[in-house]
């Protein structure tokens, strides 16, 4: 299981890392220039959508060919949460020449893709427990 931590900058941003050398800057900056956690909550869910499709849209349109997949939720501030998410997946095929039937196939074999692989989307569709420990190193 790949191991992940966040550290605080003295800028009052953070970075998130995994031990595999990614990281990622988020945070709540005046100057907006990073990432909120819950826009990276919306991020996830649309990677998620994006890698799961990626093969069925590659075998239809061709090696390199993806989605762009737009993540908005609904905010309920009264209590801090998402109450629903809204995912669009958009295929660009115009120039894969499909016909109707062809096109509704795609969508569907998009559909049960993602439906099958996206563990984001999985988590996110049922409550999930969270356990958390707290240490105070002195």
């Amino acid at each position: 299981m790949t191991r992940l931590w966040v550290e605080r900058n003295d800028d009052g941003s953070w970075d998130a890392f995994n031990d595999r050398g990614a990281h990622i800057k988020f945070g709540r900056a005046a100057d907006g220039a990073v990432f909120t956690p819950g826009e990276l909550s919306k991020i996830a869910l649309a990677a998620c959508a994006g890698l799961s499709s990626q093969f069925a849209v590659e075998s239809a349109l061709g090696e390199g060919k993806g989605a762009r997949i737009v993540v908005d939720a609904t905010y309920d501030n009264d209590n801090d949460r998402y109450l629903n998410f809204n995912e669009q997946v958009v295929v660009d095929a115009l120039d894969a020449g499909l016909d109707q039937a062809a096109a509704e196939k795609l969508a569907e074999r998009v559909r049960r893709h993602i439906d099958k692989g996206c563990t984001v989307k999985h988590t996110y569709e049922i409550e999930t427990p969270v356990r958390m420990d707290i240490e105070i190193k002195h």
